[in-house]
């Protein structure tokens, strides 16, 4: 290490002259080499990024200076957000579109009431009390299995008679309706009557059992319900003119 006299301006002992300011200390400590030819690589790279810095013209001063860079900012700033909020739009969009068009489970057709409206409900016959001829309560899960015809509005005497005929002897026929005139039994000489087989007249005044099965209002032609010995009901006719329409289901019974 090279030394420096007193007479140099350095103080004997290495200490800062009064001549002088102290060097910062975030420089940290300073070592001067005896030989400066080992600082050539440094002074080498010095010289070269003088030679390669680019001159600051006035433009590049000006477009340096705060009042520009901070109006760049705000510039950027009022660019950028319009755009994300287009992209958001256009992702939401894409994204619905996509939700639209992903199939999705497939849904039950609704059942329509027509003439030829048939279901199979997943159920029992419910515990309902109806009345019969005589005023009397009588309830229907104690006249199982049945084929229950709702008669309002229908003149079904024939289709009484020919289901009595292809049921079973132990399978009850009930004729239900809503008022008495509409139970009433005609007279025996115009009644068709199959030999140890009669058909059971009861009244439902609250139309219980349409609005249970969701039937329809009398149109001219019966609803009939089969039901077997344990109170499943096994088909719903909700319109029903003649015998070959349930025919298939009253050999369930």
């Amino acid at each position: 290490m090279a030394g420096a006299s007193n007479n140099g301006g350095w103080p004997p002992d290495g200490g800062a002259s009064d001549d002088l300011p102290d060097l910062p200390e975030e420089w940290g400590v300073i070592v001067i080499p005896d030989d400066l030819s080992e600082l050539s690589d440094e002074v080498e790279a010095v010289r070269t990024e003088l030679n390669t810095a680019v001159p600051a013209t006035g433009w590049r001063r000006f477009t340096r200076s705060g009042p520009v860079r901070r109006l760049r900012r705000l510039c950027a700033l009022a660019v950028r957000t319009p755009v994300l909020i287009i992209s958001m739009a256009v992702l939401v969009t894409v994204a619905s579109l996509f939700a639209s068009a992903w199939p999705g489970p497939p849904r039950q057709p609704a059942t329509q009431r027509t003439a030829a409206t048939t279901t199979e409900p997943a159920g029992k016959l419910p515990a309902m009390d109806l009345i019969s001829d005589d005023g009397q309560t009588a309830s229907l899960l104690s006249r199982l299995p049945a084929v229950i015809v709702l008669t309002d509005g229908c003149t079904c005497d024939q289709l009484l008679a020919d289901t009595a005929g292809l049921v079973d002897p132990n399978t009850a026929v009930i004729a239900v309706s809503a008022t008495a005139a509409s139970a009433r039994m005609l007279p025996p000489a115009q009644t068709p009557q199959v030999p140890g087989k009669a058909t059971i007249r009861l009244q439902d005044p609250t139309g219980g059992l349409r609005q249970h099965f969701q039937i329809g209002t009398p149109d001219g032609t019966a609803a009939v319900l089969i039901v077997d010995n344990t109170g499943k009901v096994l088909r719903v006719h909700q319109r029903v003119a003649t015998v070959e329409r349930i025919r298939a289901d009253l050999a369930r019974v």
